[in-house]
């Protein structure tokens, strides 16, 4: 764990942003006290997504429309007119 100032901070905080980057903890320090910490971001997590297909063909099968969406609302607005 590195420290910097609040100084180090204001005036090199490039230097302390590279530190970040590769991943240490930087303790803020001011009149030899810590007063923050600053950590690196945390890493990304993986989203597990449910898999649509498979619950799709658990309920319905491998049963197939008669009539497409499309045609079903092709159908839907010309009765409308």
């Amino acid at each position: 764990m590195k420290q910097a100032t609040l100084r180090d901070l204001r005036y090199n905080f490039n230097h302390i942003a590279t530190l970040l980057q590769d991943g240490e903890e930087i303790q803020i320090t001011k009149r030899n006290r810590v007063v923050a910490r600053l950590l690196p971001p945390a890493l990304p997590t993986v989203i597990e997504r449910p898999d649509f297909a498979a619950r799709l063909k658990a309920i319905y099968g491998d049963r197939v429309l008669e009539v497409s969406g499309a045609e079903q609302l092709m159908e839907e607005r010309s009765s409308r007119d």
